[in-house]
C-alpha cells in the first residue's frame, strides 16, 4: 500500500555501507582506496535511498561520511569522467538531472543530515557536505567546489543556489570561480561547518542522535520550512510558519513538553 512505514534497517545497500541504530542511519561512503569517489550507481542507490527515507519510520536523523580518512573525491574519474566525454547531449542531460535529483532528495527527505568531513571533499562531494543540514569537520578537511579546474561551469548540483545561502554571495563566487580548496577554519569562519572537532565521526553521531531522540515531526517541519522559505517572501514565510506551528501544536510531543515542563521532568519524545 502507498505510504505504507518502510524499515531503513532492513536496507541492504549495495554501493556504499549502510547502518541504523538508535534511531541514526549512518551512510559511509567507502571506496578508501580512492578516497570515496561516486559511481554512475552509487549516484543512483544515494538518490533512490534518500527518496525511500520518506517513508522510514525506526530513522529519525542521518550521519553522512567517509571510509578511510577522507569523505569524498567527486566523480570518479575512471568510471564518470571519462564515459562524460563521450556521451551524447541527451545522454549528459540524464546525467546531470539525476545528481541534481540526489541534492533533491537529501534536502527532501525528512530526517537532518548530519555530514561528517575528513580530508579530501572535493566536487561532487563537496556538494553532499553542501546539501546536507550540519556540517562537522575535522582539522584536515580541505573542501573545493572544483568543477572549473576540469573545464566544467561551478553551477553544479545546485551550488549557485545553495552555497551563496551558506556562506555570502562574496565568498560562494571565490570558491566556485577558482575551484580552490577551503580549510576547515575557513569553513568554520565563513559558516559553512558548523564545527572543527578531532573527532567528527562521533560529533555527528553524536548530534544526530540528540535530533533522533527529539521531536522528529517537529524537525521534520523545520526541515520543510527551511526549504520552502527560500522563495518566499516575509509575509508568505510567516504564514507559512503559522501554518507549520499550528500543526505541531497538534502533536503528541507538544503535550508530552507541557507535561513533563509542569511536572519539572525532560520530555521524552515519540515523535508523533
Amino acid at each position: 500500500m502507498i505510504g505504507d512505514a518502510w524499515k531503513s534497517a532492513d536496507y541492504a545497500a549495495e554501493h556504499f555501507l549502510w547502518r541504523v541504530e538508535d534511531r541514526v542511519a549512518t551512510v559511509t561512503l567507502n571506496r578508501p582506496e580512492r578516497k570515496n569517489p561516486l559511481t554512475f550507481e552509487s549516484y543512483a542507490e544515494l538518490r533512490d535511498l534518500f527518496r525511500q527515507l520518506v517513508y522510514a519510520d525506526d530513522c529519525r536523523a542521518i550521519v553522512l561520511t567517509g571510509a578511510g580518512g577522507n569523505f569524498c573525491s567527486g566523480g570518479d574519474v575512471h568510471d564518470i569522467i571519462a564515459p562524460l566525454t563521450k556521451m551524447t547531449m541527451p545522454e549528459l542531460m540524464r546525467f546531470t538531472r539525476m545528481t541534481g535529483d540526489l541534492v533533491k532528495a537529501m534536502r527532501a527527505c525528512p530526517q537532518p543530515i548530519v555530514a561528517s568531513v575528513e580530508g579530501v571533499c572535493a566536487g561532487a562531494g563537496a556538494i553532499l557536505a553542501m546539501a546536507s543540514d550540519i556540517r562537522f569537520a575535522a582539522p584536515t578537511a580541505k573542501t573545493a567546489f572544483l568543477f572549473t579546474r576540469v573545464g566544467l561551469a561551478g553551477c553544479d548540483m545546485g551550488a549557485c543556489a545553495i552555497l551563496p545561502r551558506i556562506i555570502g554571495h562574496g565568498r560562494a563566487s571565490e570558491l566556485l570561480y577558482t575551484g580552490r580548496s577551503m580549510s576547515a577554519e575557513e569553513g568554520a569562519a565563513w559558516g559553512f561547518y558548523n564545527r572543527v572537532v578531532d573527532a567528527p565521526l562521533a560529533e555527528a553521531q553524536a548530534f544526530a542522535r540528540d535530533l533522533a531522540h527529539g521531536p522528529a515531526f517537529a524537525h521534520s517541519m523545520t526541515k520543510n520550512q527551511l526549504n520552502m522559505e527560500w522563495n518566499m517572501s516575509l509575509e508568505q514565510a510567516l504564514e507559512a510558519e503559522a501554518q507549520a506551528q499550528a500543526i505541531c501544536m497538534q502533536t503528541k510531543d507538544f503535550e508530552r513538553a507541557y507535561v513533563a515542563f509542569a511536572g519539572k521532568q525532560k520530555p521524552v519524545f515519540e515523535g508523533d
